[in-house]
């Protein structure tokens, strides 16, 4: 197994390594400003890699149902168990958001979809890309209002979805994959150059982040919410995927994909909510990083038990 592991780690987790070593030093020495790259990253290259993904995929409709049902039940029992150690531990409000934001959400999208197709091929990104558009709808909705229950508008969620430009890729792949219908060969060359561009901007943008997250000194509670959010995220999180998994008899290449899209890292947007609607930032900072690095030993672990 020990072998295996270290099979996984220097042929999924060292290529991965690269782009974010030269993220990371980038953001460091040079001061790189992610704002640019968000924006292309969000309205240019997710929309591209959604799209020729989706087109090319074989996706049954019992696969997009099991996938929907374990997104729904995962976050359901990662927010029951974030809220229940809240009150167990007497947490402020709003720890017990922070803690909610951590718990529930992954970086499946900057970090997961590169290293499912490192680890589980094509095939494995097809299935991650149903799971990450689930994601994408329950951020922008659930995940605002567990940040921020007195500012939630049901009106501003659905909009904040509908200005994705993913949403649309998405829909656009289904009306044409429901018809029987393909992208112009030229087109779907396009699209296919602009989804390979995707992985390594994305890693670099993470390297960067990294950096650029901030460690405060926490107070004594505040340390306590702190590393109750990396048990939850990091020793609860894939008992309860396997707990999904188990329920919704799920198996083949959609258990694993599933599997280790849950257990992946704190999101990076997790800290937007939080510092938006003042959530605990600080801890929800603080675990982004520790569960990124801490990712790159375990995740390895993970990918060899799951296949």
């Amino acid at each position: 197994m020990i072998q295996t592991v270290f099979s996984t780690l220097f042929e999924v987790i060292v290529p991965l390594s690269i782009p974010v070593i030269v993220g990371a030093l980038l953001g460091y020495f040079k001061k790189l400003d992610t704002k640019p790259l968000l924006t292309v990253t969000l309205y240019y290259l997710s929309p591209a890699i959604i799209l020729d993904t989706l087109m090319k995929a074989h996706v049954s409709h019992n696969d997009i149902y099991k996938t929907l049902a374990f997104s729904l039940l995962n976050l359901l029992l990662l927010w029951a168990i974030a809220n229940i150690l809240g009150r167990i531990l007497k947490f402020p409000a709003s720890e017990t958001a922070g803690l909610t934001l951590i718990s529930a959400f992954t970086n499946s999208v900057n970090y997961g979809l590169p290293l499912v197709l490192l680890a589980f091929g094509q095939l494995g990104l097809e299935k991650a890309s149903v799971y990450v558009i689930c994601q994408m709808v329950i951020v922008n909705t659930i995940g605002v209002y567990f940040a921020a229950r007195s500012h939630f508008s049901i009106k501003n969620a659905i909009k904040s979805v509908f200005s994705l430009p993913a949403i649309y890729a998405a829909l656009l792949a289904f009306l044409l994959q429901s018809l029987n219908l393909s992208l112009p060969g030229g087109i779907a060359k396009g699209v296919s150059m602009i989804a390979g561009a995707y992985s390594p901007v994305v890693m670099v943008i993470l390297g960067v982040q990294m950096v650029n997250v901030k460690i405060a000194k926490l107070e004594w509670k505040s340390e306590v919410s702190f590393w109750t959010g990396m048990a939850v995220r990091v020793l609860v999180s894939p008992f309860v995927a396997l707990f999904c998994i188990y329920v919704l008899q799920i198996n083949g290449i959609l258990q694993s994909v599933l599997f280790i899209l849950a257990c992946m890292p704190v999101a990076v947007n997790a800290l937007i909510l939080a510092e938006r609607f003042n959530a605990s930032p600080k801890i929800v900072s603080k675990c982004i990083l520790w569960t990124t690095c801490i990712s790159f030993i375990v995740l390895p672990f993970l990918i060899v038990i799951i296949k």
